[in-house]
This record gives C-alpha cells, sequence and structure tokens, in this order.
C-alpha cells in the first residue's frame, strides 16, 4: 500500500502502512515535524489575542498569508477614545497653568490696596501693628532695659504706649455700628417658624383664635411683633454678633464720652462674655467643618489607593489621577486655613479669658502674646481671601 504524505514532512518521516497495523512496533503515530527556525506564531482565531494591536502574521501549509488580529473599525474606535483623554488632559494641564499664571500676575500691592480699602482690612492691618507694639513693650519693659532707667528708654516707652492706646481706639471706631451687619441677616430671614397660626409651635390654647382678632394677653401682642419673630428664629451665632455689636459701640461710647464710664464697664464685660461664648460656637463649628473636609479628603485619598491596587496608573487612566490630585489639593488647602481658624479661635479664648476669670499673674505676658498670633493669623487669612478674589478676576478677563 502506497504511503500517505504530510505536508513538511521528509522522507524520514514518511510512515508505512503496515507499521501502523502494528501495535507492537509502533504504539504511537509519530507528529510531523515543525520548523524550529521559524518565529514565534500565534493563531488569529484564538480567544485571547495579544494585548498589543500589532498584526499577527502566519503562515499557512499553502503559501504565506498576513491575518490583521485587530480590524480597522476597532483601531479608528481606540485611536478616537485616545484622542479624547488626551484632550481632557491638556484641558486640566491648560487650567492648572492658567491658575499659575494669574497668580503671578497679582502683585503684592495690589492685595494690600483692597485691603486697606475696606474697613475689616484696615482693622486687621491696625490690630497687627497694635499687638506688635505691646509684645515689643513687654520685651523692652522685662527684658532689654529691665535694669537701665534712661530717660530716652521712658520716652520711648511713653510713646509707644500712647500709640498702643490710639490704634486701640482708632480700631473700636472702625468696627462702629458693625452690628448692622447681623441685623441685615435677621431681617432677611423669610420664613418664620412661629409666622404661621396653624403650625405645630402653636399651643393649644390659641390654636381656636382667631387671627384678626387681637390677642388676650400684652405677651401675645409682643411676641406678634415680627422683628421679635425673628430675633427668636434667627441663629444663636447670629444673636452674638448682634449684642456683641452693640455692647462693643456702647463702650466706645463711654470712650468717646457721651455716656458714663459705669455703663461703659458693664457693656465692656458683658461684650467679653458674648465674645467667650461666640468664640466655642466658632470652635465647635470649626470642629464640624475639619471632620467632614478630612471624612471627603480620606475618600479621595482611598479611591485613589484602590485604582492603584486594581491596577490603574497615572499612564493608564491620567485624566481620572488629575481629577483627584487637583480634588486633594483643594481639600488639603481648605483643611489647612480651618486649622489657621482653629488656632486663632484658641488664642482668642486665651485672650478673653484672662479678662472675664480675671487673672493677675502673668496676665499681660499672656494676652499680648495671644493678640499677636491672633492679629497674625486673622491678617494672613484676610490676605488669602483677597489674593484668591484678584486672582478670580484675572482668570475671568483673560478668558
Amino acid at each position: 500500500m502506497s504511503s500517505i504524505s504530510f505536508p513538511h514532512c521528509g522522507d524520514a518521516d514518511l510512515v508505512p502502512s503496515s507499521s501502523l497495523r502494528d501495535s507492537m512496533q509502533a504504539q504511537f503515530y509519530a507528529p510531523p515535524g515543525f520548523d524550529v527556525s521559524g518565529s514565534f506564531q500565534m493563531n488569529p482565531l484564538s480567544a485571547h489575542p495579544p494585548r498589543t494591536p500589532r498584526p499577527s502574521t502566519t503562515q499557512s501549509h499553502f503559501g504565506n498569508t498576513t491575518t490583521s488580529v485587530y480590524d480597522e473599525k476597532s483601531e479608528a474606535t481606540e485611536k478616537g477614545v485616545a484622542g479624547d483623554t488626551a484632550d481632557e488632559d491638556e484641558e486640566v494641564d491648560e487650567e492648572g497653568e492658567r491658575v499659575a499664571e494669574a497668580e503671578k500676575k497679582v502683585d503684592r500691592h495690589e492685595v494690600w490696596r483692597d485691603m486697606l480699602v475696606t474697613s475689616g482690612g484696615r482693622d486687621k492691618a491696625f490690630k497687627l501693628m497694635q499687638y506688635s507694639i505691646r509684645v515689643y513693650l513687654l520685651l523692652h519693659s522685662k527684658l532689654l532695659f529691665r535694669n537701665s532707667g534712661g530717660v530716652w528708654q521712658q520716652e520711648l516707652a511713653r510713646r509707644l504706649e500712647s500709640a498702643r492706646s490710639g490704634v486701640s481706639f482708632t480700631r473700636k471706631m472702625l468696627i462702629l455700628l458693625n452690628w448692622l451687619t447681623p441685623l441685615s441677616t435677621i431681617m432677611a430671614q423669610k420664613a418664620v417658624p412661629y409666622s404661621s397660626g396653624g403650625s405645630s409651635t402653636t399651643p393649644h390654647g390659641l390654636a381656636d383664635i382667631p387671627v384678626g382678632k387681637p390677642s388676650p394677653s400684652f405677651t401675645g401682642d409682643l411676641l406678634s411683633h415680627p422683628f421679635l419673630q425673628a430675633l427668636l428664629a434667627a441663629p444663636p451665632p447670629v444673636l452674638l454678633d448682634l449684642v456683641n455689636g452693640l455692647s462693643d459701640d456702647i463702650y466706645t461710647l463711654s470712650r468717646l464720652g457721651l455716656v458714663g464710664p459705669r455703663v461703659g464697664a458693664r457693656a465692656a464685660r458683658f461684650a467679653d462674655w458674648c465674645w467667650l461664648f461666640g468664640t466655642l460656637v466658632g470652635l465647635v463649628e470649626n470642629g464640624v467643618e475639619m471632620s467632614i473636609v478630612e471624612g471627603l479628603q480620606r475618600e479621595v485619598e482611598n479611591r485613589a489607593y484602590s485604582e492603584s491596587l486594581e491596577g490603574a496608573t497615572s499612564k493608564s487612566r491620567p485624566k481620572a489621577s488629575k481629577v483627584d490630585e487637583k480634588e486633594l489639593g483643594r481639600l488639603r488647602r481648605k483643611n489647612y486655613w480651618l486649622q489657621v481658624t482653629r488656632a486663632k479661635l484658641i488664642m482668642d479664648f486665651i485672650f478673653v479669658s484672662c479678662d472675664i476669670f480675671r487673672f493677675k499673674r502673668g496676665k499681660d505676658t499672656v494676652q499680648s502674646i495671644a493678640g499677636l498670633g491672633s492679629a497674625v493669623l486673622s491678617f494672613a487669612k484676610l490676605y488669602d481671601k483677597f489674593k484668591s478674589v484678584l486672582v478670580n478676576k484675572v482668570l475671568s478677563n483673560t478668558e
């Protein structure tokens, strides 16, 4: 019987049919020889194509044929997605570059100019001057010229003390009528819970009284006044600001001589109590806001960490990573200024506690250092605020 020839098989590979019948001589069928000189070849019909979009060249038994694993449509789709991702990345990069260029265009003297135009900016600048002089006087009297009693040292200390007192009084005049801001906030309230007659806050005894008829008591007429209803509905921090501003103005009027010194001293002490409670409320609000920002920051960091475990890198997901980095930077910046605010509130609490609890030992030293620290931190916060406004203005003009 004639032998069967297979492709790529020489004469040595020919297997006679008689040997196939003899199981004792050939138990296994000899496979055809392979061309070991050729390169690695992958089946184009495989369910797992190569990761890179490279054409796979296969050599058939009947000729050389070239088969592309990825067709032209898939390649065009991938090119389009890559182009969109590159455009989004360029937009994110351009936004960061625009912000950096806008910050370079804003000069310090422009920020100072806009700050000192407002009464709040002048108050912070004068506060920094006041407590800087006070700290220098403390060092002057206790460290620098403690044992010296020269005439020029005494004259310098007297002039600086007069300047400190004048700057303090100037600050009182700058914040005069500052209570108008919380008053406007109170009067701007539209929905008051005590205004509706059928609300759940109405007592059962007054629920059946007609709206057009007057209240049976003077207290009812007093509580029905819109301003008193707005005061009752106002949040406690706004009420504290209102009362504190009124007390400060009474103390300022007493220093001007328009009100008696006894009334001025009582108003000053009442303003200190309002300042103390307002500082405690500010610390609580600051703590809540810091916890929220830190939670958002941990969420962004955990998302970036999970993506890194999944194998996603800045090269595989450039847009997502850049957005996360931008958001993380914004949250860190906000957390930083919240920490600055907390430090400023702590300094204010230390300062006002010395007056409220009438500390005697070391009061001047503690209040001077706490006042200077509060002045520096508040000035830095206001400076950053005005600088951000100018940067946003530059960005809006360049668009």
